[in-house]
C-alpha cells in the first residue's frame, strides 16, 4: 500500500486516474500520475494551508533534502543538481547562463524537441547569437550519429550543442556519452535533452560527461507534472542564474535556481512518493513490460498498415517504451496536421496516441506504460487503417 492505494500488478490500472473507456497510449506526452503520488501532492498542499508561513519557512530545507534524493535516483551529484518544471525551463535557465553575443551559434540536430528549438532561437534573437541544426538520419548508427553531430561542432564559435538523449519527435536513443566525449575534445559545452530518461531507463547522470543534463521525472518516473531536475557540471555553477530573481540569489547555485517565492512546490515533494510506487512494482518489471508493449505496438499497428519489419524505424535500443512508425504518405506531413490529428483519433478510435511531423512525413508514437494491455494496440490496429484511408 502506498497513501492507502494498492499498488501491485494485479490491479495496476486502478492506480491510475485515467478514463478506462480510453486507451492511453502516448504516456511520453504527459505521463499519467499514480493515484497514490496524488494523494500524496495534495497531503503536502494541505499541509501548507494549515499554516502558510511556517510550511514556506521551512520549504528551502525540504525542497533540498527531496533534490538529494531525487538526484541518487538518477546519478547526479546532488550538489550539482536543481529542480526545475520541466526540460525547457531548464534549457532555458542554461542557455541565458551561458553569455552568448554576436557570432555565436548554439548547434541542434533535427530530432530536437519543438519548444526546446523554440527557446535556443529566442535567446539566440536577444544576443545576436545564431541557431543551427544538424540532419542526422534515423537509421544512422551510434558511430554515425556521433561523427555526424561531431562534424558539425566549430570550435571557437559552436557555445553550445543541444542533443536529445532520447528523441521526442523519433523515439531515438542518442550514444549521448560518446558525443560528450567528443564535444569536450574540442571544447565545446554540452547539453543533453532527457526529457524521457527519468523512469524509463536506468541512468548514470555523472558518467555521460556533459556539461548540462535536464530531464523531467514526470512522465516516466510517476511524479507530479511539473517536475524536472538539472544537473550541471562543477565548471559551470557559479554562472548559472534564475530566470526569475528571489531571495535566495545570494545563496548560490542550486537554490537561487529552485527558490520562486510564492511558486506551488507540492510535485517536488511529492515527485519522492513516485519513485516509491516505481521501485514498489520493480523498475526493472516496469521497464522491461514498457519495452515489450511499445514494441509489441510498433509491429501489429505496422502490420495492419502493411508495413514491413524492414520499414519499422528501430529505436537504437529495445528497452525503450517509445516507438514510432510511418504514416501512409500525405497524412500529417505539417506540424499544423500533426497536432489535429490525435484529438480526431481519440474521438473516433478511443485512443490517445501522439502524432509527429518529422522530415516531410507524419509518423505515429506508441508508448507502453504499466496500465496498457495488448489487447488496446489489437484494436487500434484493427479500426487505425480503415480511419486513417478516410483521411484521404
Amino acid at each position: 500500500m502506498v497513501e492507502g492505494v494498492d499498488v501491485g500488478w494485479d490491479r495496476i490500472r486502478e492506480g491510475f486516474s485515467l478514463d478506462p473507456a480510453i486507451a492511453y497510449l502516448n504516456h511520453g506526452a504527459r505521463g499519467a500520475v499514480p493515484v497514490a503520488v496524488q494523494r500524496a501532492q495534495q497531503r503536502v498542499r494541505d499541509e501548507g494551508e494549515t499554516n502558510p508561513i511556517r510550511y514556506f519557512r521551512d520549504l528551502p530545507d525540504r525542497i533540498a533534502h527531496t533534490r538529494r534524493h531525487l538526484a541518487s535516483f538518477l546519478g547526479a551529484d546532488p550538489e550539482g543538481a536543481a529542480l526545475v518544471g520541466n526540460t525547457t525551463i531548464g534549457a532555458a535557465i542554461v542557455l541565458q547562463s551561458l553569455g552568448l553575443r554576436s557570432g555565436d551559434e548554439v548547434l541542434l540536430t533535427d530530432h530536437r524537441y519543438g519548444a526546446i528549438a523554440f527557446t535556443a532561437e529566442r535567446e539566440c534573437r536577444r544576443t545576436g547569437a545564431t541557431v543551427r541544426t544538424v540532419g542526422v538520419p534515423l537509421d544512422a548508427s551510434d558511430d554515425e550519429v556521433t561523427a555526424t553531430v561531431t562534424q558539425a561542432l566549430r570550435p571557437g564559435r559552436t557555445r553550445l550543442l543541444i542533443v536529445d538523449q532520447i528523441s521526442s519527435p523519433t523515439a531515438r536513443l542518442f550514444p549521448v556519452d560518446k558525443i560528450a566525449a567528443a564535444a569536450r575534445e574540442r571544447e565545446v559545452p554540452v547539453l543533453v535533452d532527457a526529457a524521457h530518461v527519468p523512469g524509463m531507463l536506468p541512468v548514470s547522470v555523472d558518467a555521460i560527461g556533459a556539461d548540462f543534463w535536464v530531464g523531467n521525472l514526470h512522465k516516466w518516473a510517476y511524479a507530479p507534472r511539473g517536475t524536472a531536475l538539472l544537473s550541471v557540471a562543477p565548471h559551470w555553477r557559479d554562472r548559472i542564474d534564475p530566470l526569475a530573481i528571489s531571495w535566495e540569489q545570494g545563496t548560490g547555485y542550486p537554490a537561487r535556481v529552485e527558490w520562486q517565492g510564492t511558486l506551488d512546490y507540492t510535485p517536488w515533494l511529492a515527485a519522492p512518493t513516485g519513485l516509491f510506487v516505481l521501485r514498489t512494482l520493480g523498475a526493472d518489471r516496469v521497464r522491461a513490460h514498457n519495452a515489450e508493449l511499445a514494441a509489441y505496438g510498433q509491429r501489429v499497428v505496422g502490420a495492419a498498415l502493411g508495413l514491413t519489419p524492414e520499414e519499422l524505424p528501430d529505436p537504437g535500443s529495445p528497452e525503450l517504451a517509445m516507438r514510432i512508425l510511418p504514416l501512409p504518405a500525405g497524412v500529417a506531413t505539417t506540424f499544423e496536421a500533426a497536432e489535429r490529428l490525435p484529438e480526431r483519433i481519440e474521438r473516433e478510435l478511443s485512443a490517445v496516441v501522439g502524432v509527429m511531423s518529422w522530415s516531410g512525413r507524419g509518423w505515429l508514437r506508441l508508448c507502453g506504460q504499466v496500465y496498457n494491455r495488448r489487447e488496446e494496440y489489437d484494436r487500434l490496429a484493427e479500426r487505425l487503417p480503415a480511419f486513417l484511408r478516410g483521411l484521404r
